[in-house]
């Protein structure tokens, strides 16, 4: 049976960009850059869980059809193309405030939510992110 997520893929509209974000500001680290043939296979993956890597992949042949690559793209940029990644943190309001720092763009603050602290944002292609500090679940 199935083990674990090795690759979540994120559409993004430029692969340089998406690398000064998610390593740059985010600080995951590249896994794999190389050239497979017609597409840049590009992960990467935070260093305190190397074993789920994210596929930064351009919407274009191979993964979408040239006919619908353009359609992709603009469901993309308007924040449509289904890209989510969800993250746990220790500290919400630090990481707030170290995302900020960085120049990210934070719309929302943390918020107290009935499983804990979380905020989300937007990557520069239109993909959701969200980060939490969850509460502990009580013990019985």
């Amino acid at each position: 049976m199935l083990n674990t997520i090795s690759i979540t893929s994120l559409y993004v509209l430029d692969q340089d960009e998406a690398l000064d974000f998610y390593v740059g500001k985010l600080g995951f680290a590249v896994q794999t850059d190389q050239q497979f043939g017609p597409m840049r296979f590009l992960t990467v993956a935070l260093p305190t869980d190397p074993g789920h890597a994210v596929l930064l992949e351009r919407p274009a042949p191979p993964s979408v059809s040239a006919e619908i690559a353009d359609t992709v793209r603009d469901l993309v940029t308007k924040g449509a193309g289904g890209g989510n990644l969800f993250f746990t943190t220790d500290d919400a309001h630090k990481t707030h405030a170290a995302l900020k720092e960085k120049g990210i763009d934070l719309p929302e603050e943390p918020v107290v939510q009935p499983y804990g602290i979380d905020f989300g944002f937007r990557d520069p292609f239109g993909n959701s992110i969200r980060v939490a500090q969850m509460t502990p679940p009580p013990t019985s």
